[in-house]
């Protein structure tokens, strides 16, 4: 790649961690306060929807500013998911629990061992920026994993009041770094995205540590740079 790049934005899920029990909503002590052998009698299905309808009233609110407003939204999440799934005979204080997990346990994403290597070795040659569909308590994730301040941009989507691929996601991230989009790559696992940063001028590279979604981006999709790892990453910039 022409050398002229001097900033490197990432997305966070899929690309620089994945929650540690494999559930964006299950969060580390879910199963302290759910009968496991209840839940894994309800089908999927239903499971499915509880977590789409709970997830549609904090999609509802375009702007969470702040961790108290994330509680509040997430509260709601599990206060429906309880009530979708009644078996379950979550409590009052159950709701509180799993709540208080998800926004404040900041042990909840565990980031890829490529991750913290390619960001240390970037760090010193490349402006880095975050831009992600996330809630306000990612930036202590990041924090508490020891990342946050290698960062000089950290755009969080719902202090934005907006998702990718909107361009004021990618926008706001080049106007922090003080960069022209052709001065920037994006990294991402979702296609879309990754278009939507082009169309700025952005270079993108589509993340995929399927193997076999790997193999269909790029030999059968074709469209877009694809990237099993972040070690290609540092390899190609």
């Amino acid at each position: 790649m022409e050398n002229k790049i001097k900033a490197v934005l990432f997305d966070s899920g899929r690309v620089l961690n994945k929650p540690v029990t494999g559930h964006w909503f299950i969060t580390p002590n879910f199963f302290k306060y759910v009968d496991k052998t209840k839940f894994d009698k309800i089908k999927s299905s239903r499971i499915d929807y509880a977590f789409s309808k709970s997830l549609a009233y904090v999609n509802s609110h375009e702007f969470i500013q702040n961790e108290n407003e994330e509680y509040e939204c997430f509260f709601e999440f599990y206060d429906t998911l309880s009530s979708c799934l009644p078996e379950l005979e979550l409590t009052y204080n159950d709701v509180v629990k799993i709540t208080e997990d998800y926004v404040y346990n900041y042990d909840k994403y565990i980031f890829y061992d490529d991750a913290g290597k390619v960001i240390n070795d970037l760090k010193n040659k490349y402006k880095l920026g975050v831009v992600s569909d996330a809630w306000p308590s990612l930036e202590n994730v990041f924090r508490k994993a020891g990342l946050r301040d290698q960062f000089s941009s950290f755009v969080i989507s719902s202090k934005i009041g907006s998702t990718k691929p909107d361009k004021i996601m990618f926008e706001t991230a080049l106007e922090d770094l003080n960069i022209k989009p052709e001065e920037a790559v994006f990294i991402d696992d979702n296609i879309n995205n990754c278009e939507g940063a082009e169309k700025l001028g952005i270079n993108s590279f589509v993340l995929s540590r399927s193997f076999s979604k790997y193999l269909y981006l790029k030999y059968i999709k074709r469209k877009s740079n694809v990237i099993k790892n972040l070690y290609e990453l540092e390899n190609i910039i």
